[in-house]
């Protein structure tokens, strides 16, 4: 697993973590059952504030995509293989748009259209 922030980014940092980990669930790297590493392992290998990965994994509990217990840290919920069939639709949507010439901001407006719909 391949965390990625960017601390440039006008998104705030607790959001990009979690975007990372669903983009992992996504792709098939987070497996149901696995532990996500320790809070304060992120935080430090991030160099950014423990309470940010908190933050992250709390929004990721909320959504049903890992559990948090005491002592065993965040776990990857069943809730994790249905992010991989997005995963999977996802590659082609970008691959279609591509071919049809659509800029990434032109797609990411039609996505939000959509999903907002």
């Amino acid at each position: 697993m391949l965390l990625r922030i960017d601390p440039l980014s006008p998104v705030p940092l607790f959001e990009q973590l979690a975007a990372s980990i669903r983009a992992d669930a996504g792709s098939g790297a987070l497996r149901v059952g696995e532990r996500l590493p320790a809070a304060r392992e992120v935080a430090a290998a991030l160099d950014i504030n423990v309470h940010t990965v908190l933050r992250a994994y709390q929004l990721l509990r909320d959504e049903g995509l890992v559990d948090l217990r005491r002592g065993r840290g965040a776990v990857v919920t069943a809730r994790a293989g249905e992010y991989s069939s997005l995963g999977l639709a996802i590659p082609q949507l970008v691959e279609e748009a591509k071919r049809l010439g659509l800029s990434a901001a032109a797609l990411t407006a039609l996505v939000t259209k959509e999903y907002l719909s």
